[in-house]
């Protein structure tokens, strides 16, 4: 009779564990939806796979003594939830640099001027953990552009640009562009 009762314990606390785990995953994919972007022009596809935070009142670009969201100088994961991939069918110059065909996780670096982005080879993370830098396969800077209407939804887009794609980013009043062309 004890036995049963302390079984009975234990699933019980196996229950409300599980019912908590699914409650905050369904939590945070509804703050952060998943976005997925895909487009193929000038003889590249490319396939973008990230979380779509909310402005939802916050500074997201900042000093930490403004409490932003994304301080300068840190690292950002490009989105919310799993870090955000990029897939490339063929070698590509990314911004002007090399990059082998294949997928990759993308982050960057905010700066009031710019923003460095990196690719790193190591995919399938989730959270905001910082990736391992000795896995970086690029690194590069992008201007950024101030918008007069801000986007209350963080937005990776892909538009076709000459002979190439440019992959558009806008968050907030943030909006930088990485030009994708052929090798």
């Amino acid at each position: 009779m004890k036995g049963r009762k302390i079984l009975i314990g234990i699933l019980a606390i196996v229950l409300l564990l599980a019912a908590a785990f699914f409650y905050f995953n369904y939590r945070n994919r509804t703050l952060s939806p998943p976005g997925n972007e895909t487009l193929t022009s000038g003889g590249i596809t490319v396939s973008v796979s990230y979380s779509r935070p909310s402005v939802r009142g916050r500074v997201i670009f900042g000093s930490e003594d403004q409490n932003a969201l994304q301080p300068y100088g840190k690292y950002w994961r490009l989105g919310a939830n799993e870090a955000t991939e990029v897939t490339f069918n063929r070698d590509i110059l990314f911004n002007g640099s090399p990059v082998k065909a294949g997928t990759y996780t993308m982050y960057a670096i905010p700066g009031p001027e710019s923003f460095e982005v990196a690719l790193n080879s190591e995919t399938d993370r989730w959270g905001a953990r910082e990736p391992d830098y000795d896995l970086d396969v690029l690194h590069t800077k992008v201007p950024v552009e101030k918008i007069s209407a801000p986007v209350e939804q963080y937005t990776i887009s892909l538009a076709p640009a000459g002979d190439g794609i440019n992959m558009i980013f806008e968050w907030s009043d943030v909006r930088f562009v990485v030009p994708l062309k052929v090798q």
